[in-house]
């Protein structure tokens, strides 16, 4: 294995993907916003001052999605076909678990931007309620599974 972000001398570089052919590409990132029962109560309720949480939530991490090339320097801009963002509520541990799963035809995966998506869903949660809970923990956010391309299917193990 060896790490594709340099070049001979070792300085960064983006990949060249304009030979690889085009496939199904899919990738699927989880993460969790950890809350006080009373903040997720009022989610839930959706008595959250600044309006909708989730709905919120939703529309950044796909916007997040979109804009990934913008963010993570070696990433290439892409042509993203879709964009799911679906939270769980889960009042017995107070937490909301965040899934997103984007897909695309193309010549490189999707990792980065279901990751983005999950990352900014979540503090799109801490940002619209850090005014009752500001001890809210982002946590757990990694790669479920992708496929597609030369490197073929990933699948995650475990998740506890």
């Amino acid at each position: 294995m060896k790490l594709t972000h340099f070049d001979k001398e070792g300085k960064a570089t983006m990949v060249d993907v304009g030979d690889k052919v085009l496939t199904l590409r899919e990738a699927v990132a989880c993460g969790s916003v950890l809350m006080k029962a009373q903040t997720l109560k009022l989610i839930k309720k959706g008595m959250m001052g600044k309006g909708d949480v989730l709905g919120v939530a939703r529309v950044a991490g796909i916007m997040a999605a979109k804009k990934t090339s913008d963010l993570i320097p070696m990433c290439h801009p892409l042509n993203i076909s879709s964009v799911v963002i679906e939270f769980t509520l889960n009042a017995k541990q107070s937490r909301i678990n965040i899934k997103s799963t984007v897909r695309l035809t193309g010549q490189t995966g999707v990792e980065m931007e279901a990751l983005t998506a999950t990352s900014v869903a979540a503090l799109t949660i801490y940002d619209m309620c850090k005014a009752v809970d500001k001890e809210m923990v982002i946590s757990d956010i990694m790669l479920l599974k992708k496929s597609g391309g030369k490197s073929g299917t990933f699948n995650r193990a475990v998740v506890a």
